[in-house]
Parts: C-alpha cells; sequence; structure tokens
C-alpha cells in the first residue's frame, strides 16, 4: 500500500482511507472491527470518520455511534499510534446535533470533547469542517447554485474566528492538523489565505466527492491543489455504489444503501444509467472489476492523497482493497477519456 504525505505535514496516509459511515447501522460493531483489521492488515493506516455517522439511515438515535466504534476498536487493540484518524464537525443542519448551529467556537468546542470521548483518545490527526456554513455546489445543488447572496465579510470573518478556535484545540494538543470538506475553490482559498495572514492553522486537505462520473475537481480545485498542496481525500469514488456494478440490471441488494435512497442522493437517475452502463461495460471488455478500475483511476489522479472507500461485507472490503494491485492500461485510459469527453457531468 502506498502512503502519500498530508498536505504540508509529516504525516503520511495510505493511498487508501477507510470510511466508516455504515458501521451502527448497515454494520454492527463486531463487523466494524472486522472491517478495520482487514484494513490495516493490507496496509491501510488511514480510518475517516464524523460526529454525524453512521448515515445509513441517519437519525438521533445512532448518531455518534460510529466514532464509538472506532474508539472501542482502538482500545481493545491498543494501535492508536499506528492509525490516522480524521473526523468531522457537523456544519448547519440536524437539530439533534449541537441544535443544528453554524460551525462556530461554541459548536467546535462541544463536537471536540465529544468526539475525543467517543473515540477513547487524547487527540484527532485531521479534523475536518464537514461542509460550509455558506450554500453549495455539493450533492447535485450545482444545477441551482447561486453564491451572490453571500456577504463577503461575514463569511471571512466566521473562517477568521473558527480559525482562531481551531489554534487553540491545536495548542491544548486535542487536534494535530486540519481540513475542509464538501468546500469550493474560492472558500479553500480563503482559508488558505486567512491562515497565512494571521499565523492560523493551515488547511491541509479536502474531502470532496469524486469519481468517473464526479469529476469536478478536475479543474480549478486541480490547480489549486498542485500550487497549494492542499490534496484530495475523495468520497464515494464508486458513485455510492453504482460503479461497483452491483446495482446493475435493477439489481437492489438487501441492507444497501439503494435499498434506503432510492436514488443515492441524486446520483442514479435517467442523465447517469447510460453513462454508467458505459463505464461497466470498459471494465468488462478490459476483464477488469469495476469497482477496482473505478478505485485505480481515483488513485492515478495527481491531486489524490488518499480514496475513500467504504464496504458493507468482507468481500466489498477486499475487492476495493486489491484494486491498489489493478493496472490501467493505455487503452482503458482512452476508454475512460472517451466517455468522459461525451458526458463529463452526468450527475
Amino acid at each position: 500500500m502506498k502512503l502519500n504525505t498530508l498536505g504540508r505535514t509529516d504525516l503520511s496516509v495510505s493511498e487508501i482511507c477507510l470510511g466508516s459511515m455504515t458501521w451502527g447501522t448497515q454494520n454492527t460493531e463486531a463487523e466494524g472491527h472486522q472491517q478495520m483489521d482487514i484494513a490495516t492488515d493490507y496496509g491501510v493506516n488511514f480510518i475517516d470518520t464524523a460526529e454525524l455517522y453512521p448515515t445509513t439511515p441517519l437519525s438521533a438515535e445512532t448518531q455518534g455511534r460510529t466514532e464509538s466504534i472506532i474508539g472501542s476498536w482502538m482500545k481493545a487493540r491498543g494501535n492508536r499510534d499506528q492509525v490516522v484518524i480524521a473526523t468531522k464537525v457537523t456544519g448547519k443542519g440536524p437539530k439533534w446535533i449541537h441544535r443544528g448551529i453554524p460551525i462556530n467556537a461554541e459548536k467546535i468546542n462541544a463536537a471536540i470533547d465529544q468526539s475525543l470521548a467517543r473515540l477513547q483518545t487524547d487527540y484527532i490527526d485531521l479534523y475536518q469542517l464537514h461542509w460550509a456554513n455558506r450554500n453549495s455546489y455539493h450533492f447535485r445543488q450545482s444545477w441551482q447554485y447561486d453564491p451572490t447572496h453571500q456577504d463577503t465579510e461575514k463569511v471571512q470573518a466566521n473562517m477568521l474566528a473558527v480559525l482562531e478556535t481551531l489554534q487553540k484545540l491545536i495548542n491544548a494538543g486535542k487536534i494535530r492538523h486540519v481540513g475542509l470538506s464538501n468546500e469550493t475553490c474560492w472558500g479553500t482559498s480563503q482559508w488558505l489565505s486567512l491562515a497565512e495572514q494571521h499565523s492560523l492553522p493551515r488547511m491541509v486537505s479536502i474531502q470532496n466527492e469524486y469519481s468517473l462520473m464526479h469529476r469536478l475537481f478536475d479543474l480549478d480545485f486541480a490547480e489549486l491543489s498542485h500550487h497549494e498542496n492542499v490534496g484530495l481525500l475523495a468520497f464515494s469514488p464508486l458513485a455510492a455504489g453504482l460503479l461497483s456494478g452491483k446495482y446493475r440490471d435493477g439489481v437492489v441488494p438487501a441492507n444497501s444503501r439503494l435499498s434506503m435512497q432510492s436514488d443515492l442522493s441524486g446520483r442514479l437517475s435517467e442523465h447517469s444509467a447510460p453513462v454508467l452502463e458505459r463505464y461497466l461495460a470498459l471494465a468488462e471488455q478490459h476483464h477488469l472489476h469495476p469497482a477496482q478500475m473505478s478505485l485505480k483511476f481515483c488513485m492515478s489522479r495527481p491531486f489524490m492523497t488518499s480514496t475513500i472507500i467504504g464496504a458493507t461485507t468482507v468481500e466489498q472490503l477486499k475487492t476495493n482493497l486489491e484494486s491498489v494491485d489493478c493496472t490501467l492500461n493505455d487503452d482503458v485510459i482512452q476508454g475512460i477519456y472517451d466517455i468522459h469527453r461525451s458526458h463529463p457531468i452526468p450527475m
């Protein structure tokens, strides 16, 4: 398993990160522990979670269980110093999490202590802001995205206050590094600029959606990533399981996300279905597992720090982990280019 440097830090993280958002609902605590055991045996040292998780389904009753499962695993294995743990503070939204308020000093100070308690650790390696307080084009909102109502001064003032709060937590030893999630290119540039101006913590990564069928990061973000060394932690690299092929021909496996979300948060539609079939056919043509082809493509991108995988079964997990050994020849790369050129934003 290849290791990549996390931004401008001294941390090395595996090119595959183990995602955890099914643990506590679709997966039991024992299954979560088993997944972490298997992944670390394959060389994974990076685990991503959030105070919001699990999300399949999302509920007040289960919120926080995923962090608790990771915490009990680290305590049982005694391996806290061998894994890099990333978690997130929730943005404005669910009322059962800190009353649904936006990210501010109050919310961060409450959230960090709760996450530390659930994770049974004294520190978090990478603390991420789950989404921006202002509106966003992520999760299929790009078709109606309108940032013109944003108040620039208020946005920047909030960012500065958040950075000052994060600096205090770093000084207290509760977190080591900070990152973003579901952010925009402009937003990321503001976080970086304010950090430099005021000698505050620098964002080292951004966790945004990226897959063969969702490649918004290829443009301005790729340029920012190159110049600023803020790498991508790609979530949904299989488009919520679509690119694994498991939903082909209308199949809906029991306990799958599609059995809970009819359109996979907008990923499955009349626009995406024909494109998906072309990618699945390309993998079939070259005798590749579609999940491994998709994950290997993500890992090959120059801005990719780590690709976040998720699984509900051991078989799925091992298939995903073994994608590091997959080879994409020139014909496969050309095939991917041709499909993308015809359908650049299918969802």
